[in-house]
């Protein structure tokens, strides 16, 4: 089968699509045809090995996938699903624990299967679990406009709360609103335009996945018992440090979100998460917004669009139509 592989950790060029041996399900596990693989930024670390896991190379990429069961416990031959892992989903046939894959609902083509689960259940871990979002409040999402942002508007909207778009251009701001926000900003001097949208009385929650510069001016936005959820680093600019009397004179909270770290060693945490997100799926107001669709062989190349920060909504690879 052909899988797209990591030979040396030396990023997105170097990727290469080969030939390997059939993916092969071991006692407990699911045997999936894969259809599409979701393009996601730890596929980029772990090209780089800059991820938290670090798999010994030769290894096959790929975070998200969607497909067909061949054969395999809790699930019929035929059935469409989406899976999640922390590698190995980018190949023509994947065998993994059923605790990672999820039946797709109808209606959701393979391409947004792929684009599922680990941006929108990283989503609905920062917002409910670790944010504790509730209805009515107000929502501000950084990086609005890539897979993670687009994600956290759409399930911010599903848990009944208001979002704020932060984006760099007008294209992604016209992106961002697509995909579901109800308010769009630019990151030059979002801090003054969010104090405007809200009265003054600044946000319930921010959903970082950029940090670097902007770090502080989000705390600053923050409404007295506000959530800073910090999700990731993507700007490349190092990791921001907290003047911790700014979080005791506001009332205010930073929190971790490490979706994968919690989810992955709780037995039946993501299969109750998806059952959360099933019916914002079936209601429409998660739809995931697809940007470019690529052929296997240019998996790489999604790599480094995204690595150059080009990419809108989640990227996605066929790997079969």
């Amino acid at each position: 089968m052909r899988a797209v592989r990591v030979q040396t950790t030396t990023g997105p060029s170097d990727v290469v699509v080969e030939e390997v041996p059939d993916a092969a399900p071991g006692d407990g596990e699911v045997l999936v045809e894969v259809h599409s693989v979701g393009v996601s930024f730890p596929d980029l670390l772990l090209s780089r090995g800059e991820y938290q896991i670090k798999p010994e190379p030769p290894f096959t990429l790929g975070v998200d996938y969607a497909g067909v069961v061949v054969s395999g416990p809790g699930f019929e031959p035929g059935q469409r699903v989406a899976g999640v892992g922390p590698y190995g989903g980018a190949s023509e046939l994947v065998a993994a624990h059923p605790e990672g894959i999820f039946a797709l609902p109808d209606g959701t083509s393979y391409d947004e299967g792929a684009a599922l689960p680990m941006n929108y259940l990283t989503a609905l871990f920062a917002l409910a679990e670790r944010g504790q979002v509730r209805e009515g409040e107000t929502v501000l999402v950084h990086g609005a406009a890539g897979g993670v942002g687009t994600a956290t508007l759409q399930v911010a909207k599903g848990l009944g709360a208001r979002t704020i778009a932060v984006v760099s251009t007008e294209e992604k701001a016209a992106f961002a609103k697509g995909a579901g926000a109800d308010e769009t900003v630019l990151v030059d001097g979002f801090r003054d335009a969010v104090a405007g949208l809200t009265g003054g009385r600044g946000v319930d929650a921010v959903l970082d996945v950029v940090g670097g510069d902007l770090f502080t001016d989000s705390l600053r936005s923050l409404a007295p018992q506000g959530r800073l959820l910090v999700v990731g680093f993507a700007s490349g600019q190092g990791i921001p440090e907290v003047k911790v009397n700014r979080l005791l004179l506001n009332n205010v909270d930073v929190r971790g979100v490490g979706w994968g770290a919690y989810a992955m060693v709780r037995p039946g945490y993501m299969q109750q998460q998806w059952q959360q997100l099933v019916p914002m799926i079936e209601s429409g107001v998660v739809k995931p917004p697809i940007g470019k669709v690529y052929p296997l062989e240019e998996f790489g190349a999604a790599l480094a669009e995204m690595d150059a920060r080009g990419t809108l909504g989640k990227s996605v690879v066929r790997v079969r139509d």
